[in-house]
């Protein structure tokens, strides 16, 4: 509810008030305790809802508790005998409160207590007075539709938070669907785009390797013909032959980004690929101090791997976070745990380093090809991380990790040949 809203006068404390005005020109008319109290319990409904959201836990009781208090007082300056008072339906209105902020058992209570403030001016009439058996059962009848009214409100109440709470959980059933089939229709898009660009890829480099073959033997022969009669020439040579391989390497990266995969799965602990991959970077790192914090789920259950193809995505995940950290070192996360995405069970591995972290404005097309942050690099090591996973029938996403550090998530399920 807004704010405004919130300050604001409803319709239907404008009907409280029309009510409270009609009993005000009522007889007694000359009576002004009876004016002063219908005022009171006029304010006290409009206030109602501000002391309830200033003082959640004490304001209910409050609230209930004063409008007995009034109702009361009003019974005593509107009749001769208090229990014959012509307003006693007055104690209505703390019941029905009653009966919108508490449970079953709290309106009772509250009824309860309303009931035995009327029935207190029993005991001064019964001392002029006699009670018949007339009079016994109409105090009963007044007594119990007290109850009556406070029940059906409560119910009604009740039935009602129900609703709301079930229409508010399908609403967020709803709206994580939406994330979800968005992630899905995002991570489609990403497929296609690799699928058009490995293709285009595959072209490029076979059209591109023949040339610098030519070259390539051109520049060695060469740097042997004139090593001895030309050292400029021949040292020219020798770059143009290191260049060459610079980007036949270059080359070898796009066919591998464009070749179809051929998995070979088998069932197996995705946690063995882990170590092996985190092990091998770890051997051949020469930067700053990495603390590897390795946390494993019990009884993760099997999944079908290609055992070359996901250690060469391991590795190259692992390999990145730690040239995040570069000299400066810092701290490797590794989280594996059983998890459903998209209705399937499987594996989830959390891959969270504490280096500088991924900029927002590329966090949509990281795994993208030719999308690095990298000073060096072509930016095609998380596209092919990307189609590994894509073949496994697997999702990578970025998440935002809590301040600094990237925080990859990979979802593997447990059976071959569900689509996404």
């Amino acid at each position: 509810m807004s704010e405004e809203k919130q300050r604001g006068i409803d319709w239907l404390d404008v009907l409280w008030l029309l009510f409270l005005l009609g009993l005000a020109l009522v007889p007694p008319l000359r009576e002004p305790h009876k004016q002063l109290t219908l005022l009171a319990i006029g304010v006290v409904q409009l206030l109602e809802g501000r002391l309830i959201a200033r003082w959640p836990r004490y304001g209910p009781s409050g609230v209930v508790l004063v409008k007995i208090l009034l109702a009361t007082l009003l019974i005593n300056h509107t009749g001769e005998i208090g229990i014959n008072s012509s307003y006693y339906p007055i104690y209505y209105v703390p019941i029905v409160s009653a009966a919108l902020h508490f449970g079953a058992w709290g309106t009772l209570l509250w009824t309860l207590l309303a009931s035995a403030a009327y029935c207190s001016y029993l005991y001064p009439a019964l001392q002029e007075y006699t009670l018949t058996a007339a009079g016994a059962a109409e105090l009963a009848i007044r007594i119990l539709f007290f109850f009556l009214a406070a029940m059906v409100v409560n119910r009604f109440t009740l039935e009602s938070r129900r609703q709301t709470a079930q229409y508010q959980q399908v609403a967020e059933q709803l709206t994580k669907t939406n994330r979800e089939l968005e992630r899905a229709q995002a991570e489609a898009r990403r497929s296609e785009r690799l699928a058009a660009l490995g293709h285009l890829s595959a072209g490029l480099a076979h059209e591109i390797r023949n040339p610098l073959g030519v070259i390539k033997g051109s520049a060695e022969m060469l740097h042997q013909k004139l090593e001895g009669s030309h050292p400029l020439a021949s040292e020219l040579a020798g770059y143009i032959s290191s260049e060459v391989n610079r980007a036949s390497a270059l080359v070898t990266r796009f066919l591998d980004f464009a070749r179809p995969l051929r998995t070979e799965t088998r069932p197996q602990q995705v946690t063995m690929l882990l170590d092996q991959a985190l092990n091998s970077v770890a051997g051949q790192w020469q930067g700053g101090r990495v603390a590897v914090q390795r946390e494993y789920g019990s009884d993760l259950p099997l999944v079908p791997l290609d055992e070359k193809l996901c250690e060469q995505a391991f590795v190259n995940l692992v390999q990145n976070a730690y040239e995040a950290m570069d000299t400066e070192g810092g701290s490797l996360r590794v989280e594996v745990s059983t998890a459903r995405a998209n209705g399937r069970d499987g594996v989830e591995i959390r891959l969270r380093d504490s280096g500088p972290g991924v900029p927002a404005e590329m966090r949509d097309q990281i795994f993208n090809p030719f999308v690095t942050t990298k000073k060096t690099g072509v930016g095609l090591g998380l596209s092919i991380v990307s189609k590994i996973i894509d073949e496994h029938h697997g999702t990578i996403r970025l998440e935002s990790a809590d301040g600094n550090g990237a925080s990859f998530v990979i979802f593997f399920p447990e059976r071959e040949g569900t689509g996404k």
